[in-house]
C-alpha cells in the first residue's frame, strides 16, 4: 500500500510579472520499504516535488496524499516533526550546536527527556560511522562527509516513516557518497522506511528500486 500518492499534481510559481509552471500533471505512488530516485536536470521540477512531499508548500492543482490523508487537510508542521525527515544537500546543521546537539534537537522538540535523547543521538551517530570524537564538534570543525552523516543521523532521530534526501551525495567524495547511499538503502530495505532521493547521479538511479524521471515539470 502506498504511503505517499501524488495525484495529478501541478505547481506554479507566481509573481507580479509572470507565472512559471514547475510541475504539470505528475502522478506517482511511493511505498514503504523501497528506495526511490527522482531524476532530472536542473530546473526540471524535482526539487519542487520534494518540497511538496515534505509539506513545505501545497500543490496549485491536484493533491498529495500521505497515509490516506491529503496534505492540505493535515498539520504539515507536525508531519515534518514526526513522520517525514528531510536531508538537505547543504546539510542545514545548526552552526552553534555540536553534532550531538544537532541530532538531539528533533527528539527534544518532540518532548523526549534530555538523557534519553542524548543516548539515542549517540547511537545514531555511531550507526552512521561517526566516532565519539565527533560528538562535541561543531559543524565548521567537520568535513563535508562528516556533516552529511550528522544530517543523516538527525533525519533518523524521530523514527520517521519517510526520508526525503535532496542530492545527498552532491557535496561528497565517492567514498563518502557510497556510504551515505548505503545507509539510506538499508533504511528502506531493513527498516521499512520509504526513502526518496533527488539525484542527477545515474549510478544512484541504477541502484534504486524505482526511478521517477522528470523533464520540464512532467513525468517521462
Amino acid at each position: 500500500m502506498s504511503i505517499f500518492s501524488v495525484n495529478k499534481v501541478d505547481y506554479e510559481y507566481r509573481s507580479r510579472y509572470q507565472t512559471v509552471k514547475a510541475l504539470s500533471d505528475i502522478s506517482y505512488d511511493f511505498e514503504s520499504g523501497k528506495f526511490y530516485a527522482i531524476v532530472g536536470r536542473s530546473g526540471s521540477g524535482k526539487t519542487t516535488l520534494l518540497s511538496l512531499l515534505a509539506g513545505l508548500d501545497l500543490p496549485t492543482g491536484g493533491e498529495i496524499v500521505f497515509d490516506g490523508k491529503a496534505t492540505k487537510d493535515i498539520d504539515r508542521s507536525e508531519l515534518r516533526r514526526k513522520e517525514i525527515s528531510v536531508i538537505y544537500q547543504n546539510f542545514n546543521l545548526f552552526p552553534l550546536l555540536t553534532a550531538l546537539e544537532n541530532v538531539m534537537y528533533p527528539m527534544q522538540l518532540n518532548k523526549m527527556p534530555k538523557k534519553e535523547a542524548e543516548d539515542r543521538a549517540k547511537e545514531l551517530l555511531l550507526s552512521v560511522g561517526l566516532g565519539e570524537k565527533i560528538f562535541k564538534q561543531f559543524p565548521k570543525m567537520m568535513s563535508g562527509g562528516e556533516q552529511q552523516r550528522v544530517a543523516v543521523a538527525r533525519a533518523l532521530a524521530t523514527d520517521a516513516k519517510v526520508i526525503l534526501a535532496d542530492e545527498p551525495t552532491g557535496n561528497l567524495d565517492t567514498e563518502n557518497g557510497t556510504k551515505v547511499i548505503g545507509i539510506l538503502k538499508a533504511l528502506a530495505h531493513e527498516k521499512g522506511k520509504c526513502v526518496i532521493v533527488i539525484t542527477h547521479d545515474e549510478d544512484i538511479a541504477a541502484g534504486a528500486d524505482e526511478v521517477l524521471r522528470i523533464s520540464d515539470g512532467k513525468r517521462v
